[in-house]
């Protein structure tokens, strides 16, 4: 057995999580020691008494390591350690990262930028809405949105995402293999293809009230800053925004009508010091005191990162703008494109920060 072949197996056993894991690891140096260790020495490690020392003395008869790397195989997924390149260094830095991420698709440098964007499964259509205007926004930058992968908030963000051609991940609640809600397996597909589905439950694991607050802590681990577009008062959104703030990220809130329940807890999260958010402008800005680089994530030898995905047509037509006012006439006469590609090429360009409309139908590169 490799060493991580023996994380796997730490991971499938029932009250041996990430601090435990870690715990274990300091204490006997590597993974395949700890399933080696008679009991009395397993006992002597903080935080494992005789039933978990009994727990992993009996791994062999209670996991199925074979069969759970044919699922991985299988279903076309992967294992991604925290000492492998591809786990997201933001992750690493929390108190109890996963000791394994089960990830469909792929976990690229540039998703250090990364902005979470979470909400209330029973949303309003203000609430949808928003959070594909953000989440499109902020992919259109260059920002990876993460979320949850659920109902409600959650698939508008990655809807929006995928939208502006962006990258999107989506962290879950469950096994990789089960999609909840039921309706999302075309999304949860497309998300694969344009990012990452991961987790850190095995196989066939099913959510429950513990699994999703774990899931979250994910959520907020592994992005600079939470964004909460709508939340009542017993949110799930208010764990991951906590979350987010006891790891010194930032937190948003977007503002929603006062009689509306689900604004309650962002209105909450704004008045103990949230950033209020009603655009892409109030997320990014908070970076703007650092160095692109160091706002997003970027390591210092680390190749700059491209800042939108753009089309044929607004490349072209950001070629053609400066800081120099002009009127979308000149912008036609410059490019010779239709008047409504250049309408909607411009509006892209906006969305994704790099141009800017002023009075009187000018407009000038940002």
């Amino acid at each position: 057995m490799t060493p991580r072949e023996a994380l796997v197996v730490l991971n499938l056993l029932e009250g041996i999580g990430p601090v435990r894991t870690r715990q274990l690891l300091e204490f006997f140096g590597e993974a395949t020691k700890v399933l080696q260790a008679p009991h009395p020495a397993l006992r002597r490690v903080k935080g494992i008494g005789d039933d978990l020392a009994s727990t992993i003395r009996q791994w062999e008869t209670t996991t199925d390591l074979a069969g759970e790397m044919k699922r991985v195989d299988e279903f076309g997924a992967r294992l991604v350690f925290q000492d492998d390149h591809e786990y997201p260094r933001l992750l690493r830095e929390i108190y109890d990262p996963p000791i394994v991420l089960y990830v469909k698709g792929h976990l690229l440098p540039e998703d250090r930028n990364s902005i979470a964007i979470v909400g209330a499964r029973r949303t309003t259509h203000y609430g949808q809405g928003t959070a594909r205007k953000l989440a499109y926004q902020l992919a259109g930058a260059g920002i990876t949105v993460v979320s949850g992968g659920a109902r409600g908030i959650d698939s508008a963000s990655h809807q929006g995402a995928l939208s502006a051609k962006g990258r999107t991940l989506a962290v879950l609640g469950t096994g990789i293999n089960i999609v909840y809600p039921a309706e999302n397996a075309e999304l949860y597909e497309r998300i694969s293809e344009n990012g990452a589905v991961l987790t850190q439950f095995p196989f066939n694991r099913k959510g429950d009230k513990q699994s999703f607050p774990i899931r979250n802590r994910i959520v907020a681990g592994m992005t600079l800053g939470t964004v909460v577009v709508e939340a009542d008062l017993k949110s799930g959104s208010l764990i991951t925004a906590n979350m987010a703030a006891d790891n010194n990220r930032q937190v948003f809130a977007v503002p929603g009508r006062v009689d509306s329940p689900q604004s309650r807890g962002c209105h909450n999260l704004i008045r103990e010091g949230a950033v209020l958010c009603e655009n892409a402008d109030d997320i990014l800005a908070e970076f703007e005191h650092l160095s692109v680089g160091q706002a997003l994530g970027q390591a210092d030898d680390s190749p700059g990162l491209p800042l939108a995905n753009l089309t044929e047509t607004e490349q072209t037509i950001l070629d053609v703008l400066d800081a120099t006012e002009q009127p979308i006439d000149t912008i036609i006469d410059k490019t010779g494109l239709p008047v409504s590609s250049v309408s909607v090429a411009l509006l892209g360009l906006e969305m994704k920060r790099l141009a800017k409309q002023l009075p009187g139908k000018l407009f000038a590169r940002r």
